[in-house]
């Protein structure tokens, strides 16, 4: 990251002077305007970033939860199946005394 001499910050590779323009429905304008207030974000253009972050976030924890509750019920299924095959020597142990 690059500090210019009016403090804004810059990525190697991007160009300080670069206008980019994405056009927008009224009702979705309006929605970016009122985040824009609500969050006291400098441009519409952090609201985006913000959006974009959040939406990645989600979408990551999402994934986790899933993978994690795949792994839990694989798990779960192999244990019993242990479980089920150790069953006899348990109950040997049980006659004995």
């Amino acid at each position: 990251m690059i500090v210019s001499r009016t403090g804004l910050r810059y990525y190697k590779g991007m160009k300080k002077s670069t206008k980019s323009s994405i056009t927008l429905p009224p009702k979705e304008l309006a929605l970016v305007q009122e985040l824009q207030q609500r969050l006291k974000a400098k441009s519409k253009v952090e609201v985006i970033r913000r959006g974009l972050m959040g939406l990645k976030e989600k979408t990551d924890r999402d994934f986790l939860k899933e993978a994690y509750a795949t792994a839990a019920r694989s798990v779960r299924e192999s244990v019993a199946d242990e479980l089920h095959d150790l069953e006899h020597l348990i109950q040997e142990g049980l006659k004995d005394k």
